[in-house]
């Protein structure tokens, strides 16, 4: 059995020692480890992968005490174990579509319980796909719910053109990741592709992040340009732009499902 363990505390002597200490206790060798120590913060952070014959309960207790003294954040499971997601939209489909392309393929290690809608419009392609559709007719109190009873590990906004309530917000910290036209920080509101293209923008992008109760604020998790010329019309701008969003999202998501992301003070800290 394999399992991934991952730990974030202030940086102190002894800490690699004592991870790799209480490892060998479970009986376990190490596969995959990598280690940083953010200068500004003096926050270490570390994922190990390991493998071991041990239970993983058993490789849990042993961990939680060898480690305590350090005062981590530290996250155990088995690395079969996929992290379940509650995946949000209105109506434009591009990421949405991605997501499903790449969990039917197995290329990414999530489960889909349920696609949460303010608007019926995606139903038909959600339903084909053998998951649950649900409209949330704007109510927070709904999405809520679902994520209890479904136990859901992390919120994706694959356009989800509706702002979250703070509360919301704060009910799930560093788990509701959001695609964002990014690149583009002067052209606010709608049409922002339109505004780009008057203003004779050299290239576009998109940036995934963490949501927080400041709008479009969170940590970054990933970003990707491409550059264009004043031949690019609008329309070539907007098809350019939801390939890089459906790309950049779903490397995000991979990206958290893998436990590669710590965040640290206001950004991120991210082990490929």
């Amino acid at each position: 059995m394999e399992i991934i363990v991952t730990l974030q505390c202030s940086d102190q002597p002894g800490i690699v020692h004592a991870m790799t200490t209480a490892i060998l206790k479970c009986q376990g060798n190490i596969i995959e480890n990598q280690q940083f120590t953010d200068p500004v913060t003096e926050t270490f952070v570390m994922r190990t992968k390991f493998e071991t014959n041990d239970t993983a309960e058993s490789a849990r207790k042993i961990l939680h005490s060898e480690l305590s003294g350090f005062s981590p954040t530290l996250h155990v499971r088995k690395a079969h174990e996929k992290r379940r997601a509650l995946v949000m939209v209105t109506k434009e489909s591009h990421c949405l579509r991605d997501l499903l392309y790449l969990l039917e393929l197995e290329e990414l290690p999530i489960e889909i319980p349920l696609v949460m809608s303010n608007h019926e419009d995606l139903r038909q392609l959600v339903e084909s796909h053998g998951v649950t559709f649900e409209n949330t007719q704007g109510n927070e109190n709904l999405v809520r719910e679902e994520i209890a009873k479904l136990k859901i590990d992390f919120v994706v906004l694959a356009r989800y053109m509706q702002i979250l309530s703070q509360d919301f917000c704060d009910l799930m910290p560093g788990k509701i990741i959001n695609i964002h036209h990014s690149f583009l920080p002067g052209f606010k509101g709608a049409k922002p592709y339109h505004q780009a293209h008057a203003r004779g923008v050299k290239i576009i992008g998109a940036t995934a992040h963490f949501v927080t109760g400041d709008l479009d604020e969170g940590p970054i998790i990933e970003q990707d340009v491409a550059h264009v010329t004043h031949a690019s019309s609008p329309d070539e701008l907007i098809a350019l732009g939801r390939d890089i969003e459906r790309r950049v999202l779903a490397r995000a998501v991979k990206l958290f499902a893998e436990d590669r992301i710590f965040i640290v003070g206001d950004r991120t800290v991210i082990f490929q």
